[in-house]
């Protein structure tokens, strides 16, 4: 059997209704007993709050890569429990599961800086963990996704380091992104969305970057906050994953982070799922984990 053979709960989605519900309870408890989790570790302080991060330890594995996971909710919600994932440590992965503000906490780019700020604290924690330092990759879904592409492809820009916590003498370089349907091009999502995306997009844009996308002001905060303008010769190996029919996120959107990885010179490959949805399911089962695994175990 697979080690992803059986899918966990998604809330919220319904593909695999009453299965997923059984499944779930079905979880092995040997499964439960293979990891270890440190909770609420505080990787960063704001003037506001702590910042937190979960981090989960395959058993029996030594110096295992690093995930760290960044959730979506249009950047206005959402929160470190919201990780869909942790099957992945099964495969011999450490994950971090990671807290950053949302748009509603600060505007653009604290939310990079936050996480590129977990990604210091949590290399220069590698030691007393057990994973290994030198590869790390970020994944994110929906807005997760967009933050992971720019985390990665912002490598050494000083710009998007912040000044947050007690690593800043170590780098937040990435050695590999997994995008699950994330916005790359904030200056054209807009033009390629359907009413429905708009609706979603337009105003979650406009919390995150606290002006409408279109105000002149704020172009060059737009082309920043874009990872398919980002990206350089040195940008880390990229997977893409999004659904054919998305409403939310275009996957013109993932093209367009495709070519400039492929303009670039960069390793990127893509998974285009025909019949899915912005919320579909599909992501998070068993073939498209084990794709992943099987990408990041082939690039860190």
């Amino acid at each position: 059997m697979s080690i992803f053979s059986l899918p966990r709960t998604i809330a919220g989605r319904n593909l695999y209704g009453t299965l997923l519900l059984l499944t779930a309870m079905l979880v092995s408890i040997s499964t439960k007993a293979e990891m270890t989790r440190h909770s609420d570790l505080v990787f960063a302080r704001t003037d506001s709050r702590d910042l937190l991060l979960d981090l989960y330890l395959p058993e029996g594995v030594e110096q295992p890569p690093l995930i760290v996971w960044l959730h979506g909710g249009v950047w206005r919600f959402g929160s470190k429990a919201d990780i869909e994932i942790l099957d992945i440590v099964a495969a011999g992965f450490a994950v971090a599961s990671v807290d950053f503000r949302n748009s509603g906490d600060a505007i653009f780019p604290a939310q990079i800086h936050d996480i590129k700020a977990a990604i210091r604290y949590l290399r220069g924690n590698a030691a007393n963990y057990g994973y290994a330092a030198t590869k790390i990759a970020v994944w994110g879904y929906s807005s997760g996704g967009h933050l992971a592409a720019l985390a990665g492809t912002s490598n050494g820009n000083a710009l998007l380091e912040g000044t947050l916590g007690d690593y800043l003498q170590l780098g937040s370089d990435v050695q590999a992104i997994v995008d699950y349907s994330g916005p790359t091009n904030l200056h054209t999502i807009l033009h390629q969305s359907t009413a429905h995306g708009v609706s979603v997009r337009a105003s979650g844009m406009q919390d995150l970057l606290g002006k409408a996308v279109e105000d002149p002001l704020i172009q060059d905060m737009v082309t920043l906050a874009s990872p398919a303008l980002q990206v350089t010769s040195t940008s880390p190996p990229l997977l893409i994953m999004h659904g054919v029919q998305d409403n939310q996120v275009p996957i013109n959107q993932s093209i367009e982070l495709q070519r400039a990885y492929e303009k670039a010179g960069r390793h990127v490959e893509t998974e285009w799922i025909v019949e899915a949805q912005h919320t579909s399911g599909e992501y998070f089962s068993s073939p498209y984990l084990e794709q992943v695994a099987d990408f990041l175990h082939r690039v860190l």
